[in-house]
């Protein structure tokens, strides 16, 4: 398999809505190349895309998997290495991932189900990360209520008339490739005319020969598709029934001749520049993919562009400017690991033990400085707070989740200096629940999640005058130090130096003036209405008083900080919140509910846009207060069918009936940390 030439290699994600036969026909497609020795089944958790625990309860694919065996069709030979990608959108990284390592992709459809929502977001993965070249495979074709003519309509609906059957089934348990076969009944006749015309449009010479014949060869037809299809003008439609082995053969042939090799796909650098795929050429490959093995420790997945890769040979990782020593590569087929010597274009293989790479970066041969572009994830959706159920698991804490997430790019973490909670960011809670098992399985660290606290801030609206002598005589050296100060409000966009000292005739010397600024910042750390950080206040020092025995910088120190808080509190305080900006992605059946549900978050609805046909997207507002079971709440309300992405806005103003709660409940917060 390693001598099939660049130009005989078909590399291939498998995308689709969750639920739409994708890993069904994986284990179809493994079990006839050979790469199993019986059908893998998703219901009974042999299938060998999903081999982790989480993967067999869940009876969902979690983690992309990529597959290489050899197929002969006709008289070639030909490398097939293809990737189940998940299809469940918490886990969306890795359909974004798998999408960046491979030439093109076919997305499977149920032929019961026709386009759902999770199909139209695989195209949208395919043509955001590059893909132009996307085949569609019905799946599900022995199923009560299945169509294929409906499901043909609903495809060509979502996604042009140039979605055209390549094969197709002329009954429950036979398929046909059209191209090449004779007698075909009328409705498939008229499929093959739609063949032609799609073809025919891609060249001019075919064009002229269609219009004057009426017919072309069959052929004509395939070079017109092999342009067209490479081009992303033409999109070929398969038709399967996988459980029973329906349709592969048909499948898998003319994916070998009809969908483009390395090379089809234009890989450039951040600088624009084209990568040829040459396997003589200088060694590139990128990171898609990192997983943690249990007795190999990280393994780095890897997408070979130009040039080729040997074990024992030195890298550069020009992300962070480092060298590795590829020590061993390997084919991952499900739980079997297979030595590779080499790995040319097109191939994917896994690197064991490599000490400083990680998703996205870039390894090429020592003394190549290209750089691909990171590949772009989208900002964590759901927030949870973890905390440690044991001392011996806070010890392991910080370790297990620095592991995390070298795994998974989607998954984010921060310690909140306002809550001092560790905070755990994710696209779903399955995606957060299923982190936290990992974690468990990984490092044996146990946690438990709770609803974040939300990092409040305070502030004032108007001015307010703060004074504070701070005077203590015990015997021997006193302290003493006296300051007047004005906090009022900063506004929006506002230059110049938010401290100023605005003292005169010497009444705090110079010398004492940064103390009192560090007293300010320290004021500035816990504020006058619920303890929480102060931010947006100017403050002008404008009086005070010293002794020339008694004064000192921890005096000045202390009167700032308690001048500031008095000053605040007749600043008219105020309680801020984040507030965070959604795009929220649904059916456009779903309009009134997501619209109405709103209001509920204490949000509001900005703008509404057709995304597509059938698809609307809402841009709104909602305080992050009201939305750390948003992604769970979506998923209910659409059936799944909904998506949403949020980005931190600004802080706002906290309602007064909502701040008097959070600030009572501050309040009590405190009074039991001191009663302990």
């Amino acid at each position: 398999m390693s001598e099939t030439p660049v130009s005989n290699v078909r590399n291939f994600v498998i995308l689709g809505h969750s639920g739409s036969g994708k890993t069904t026909l994986t284990d179809a497609v493994a079990f006839k190349l050979g790469l199993n020795d019986r059908l893998g089944l998703v219901a009974n958790g042999s299938s060998i895309s999903d081999t982790t625990e989480e993967e067999k309860n869940r009876k969902i694919t979690i983690f992309a998997n990529t597959f290489s065996a050899s197929y002969k069709s006709g008289d070639q030979d030909y490398k097939l290495v293809f990737t189940d990608a998940p299809g469940f959108m918490d886990f969306y990284g890795q359909i974004l991932s798998a999408v960046r390592a491979a030439e093109f992709a076919i997305i499977t459809v149920d032929a019961t189900s026709g386009v759902q929502v999770g199909t139209r977001r695989a195209w949208k993965a395919c043509k955001d990360g590059g893909i132009t070249s996307i085949a569609f495979v019905i799946t599900g074709l022995d199923k009560e209520n299945a169509s294929f003519e409906k499901t043909l309509a609903s495809l060509r609906q979502a996604f042009g008339s140039n979605c055209v059957p390549v094969t197709a089934p002329v009954n429950a348990d036979a398929v046909v490739n059209i191209l090449d076969a004779d007698n075909l009944p009328e409705a498939l006749a008229e499929i093959r005319d739609s063949l032609a015309e799609s073809a025919a449009e891609t060249d001019e010479a075919l064009m002229e020969k269609y219009f004057a014949e009426g017919m072309l060869s069959p052929g004509e037809i395939r070079k017109g598709l092999l342009v067209g299809i490479a081009a992303g003008s033409v999109h070929p439609i398969y038709s399967t029934s996988p459980l029973k082995g329906v349709g592969l053969s048909e499948m898998l042939d003319s994916l070998c001749r009809l969908l483009p090799g390395p090379g089809g796909r234009v890989y450039k650098d951040v600088s624009e520049k084209e990568i040829p795929a040459d396997p003589n050429g200088p060694f590139v490959a990128q990171v898609w993919r990192t997983s943690i093995d249990t007795f190999l420790g990280q393994l780095n997945y890897i997408r070979v562009i130009s040039g080729t890769l040997t074990a024992g040979m030195t890298v550069q990782n020009n992300s962070n400017d480092t060298k590795e020593t590829v020590a061993s590569m390997l084919h991952v087929i499900g739980k079997k690991q297979i030595p590779v010597a080499k790995a040319g274009p097109g191939d994917i293989v896994a690197l064991p033990k490599l000490k400083n790479t990680k998703t996205g970066n870039t390894l090429a041969a020592v003394g190549n400085g290209v750089k691909l572009p990171d590949i772009a994830f989208p900002p964590p959706v759901m927030y949870m707070a973890i905390a440690a159920k044991t001392q011996a698991d806070e010890d392991k804490l910080s370790t297990a989740i620095h592991r995390l997430l070298d795994g998974d790019p989607t998954l984010h973490y921060e310690k909140q200096v306002e809550t001092k909670q560790v905070i755990l960011k994710g696209l779903g809670d399955v995606h957060i629940d299923v982190a936290v098992n990992l974690m468990k399985s990984q490092t044996n660290v146990s946690v438990e999640l709770s609803v974040p606290k939300v990092p409040y801030r305070e502030t004032v609206t108007a001015l307010g005058d703060g004074h504070y002598r701070h005077k203590k005589q015990s015997g021997g050296r006193g302290q003493f130090g006296e300051v007047y100060l004005r906090v009022f409000p900063r506004r929006e966009g506002e230059t110049g130096e938010w401290f100023v000292d605005k003292t005169v005739g010497g009444s705090i010397p110079g010398n004492f003036i940064p103390a009192v600024l560090k007293g300010v910042n320290e004021g500035k750390l816990a504020g006058s209405v619920a303890g929480y950080p102060v931010q947006n206040i100017n403050v002008e020092v404008y009086d005070g008083a010293y002794h020339d025995v008694d004064s000192s910088e921890i005096a000045f120190k202390i009167a700032g900080s308690r001048a500031l808080r008095e000053g605040m509190s007749k600043a008219k305080p105020v309680l801020l919140e984040p507030i965070m900006r959604l795009k929220i992605t649904i059916p456009e059946t779903f309009m009134g509910s997501i619209s109405g549900d709103m209001p509920h978050k204490r949000g509001r609805v900005l703008g509404m846009e057709v995304e597509e046909e059938g698809t609307q997207v809402i841009t709104a507002e909602a305080p992050l207060a009201e939305l750390f079971k948003y992604a769970a709440e979506l998923r209910s309300i659409t059936g799944g069918q909904g998506s949403f992405t949020m980005d931190f806005d600004r802080y706002d103003i906290v309602p007064s009936n909502v701040a008097q709660k959070i600030i009572a409940e501050a309040a009590k917060n405190r009074n039991e940390e001191s009663d302990e």
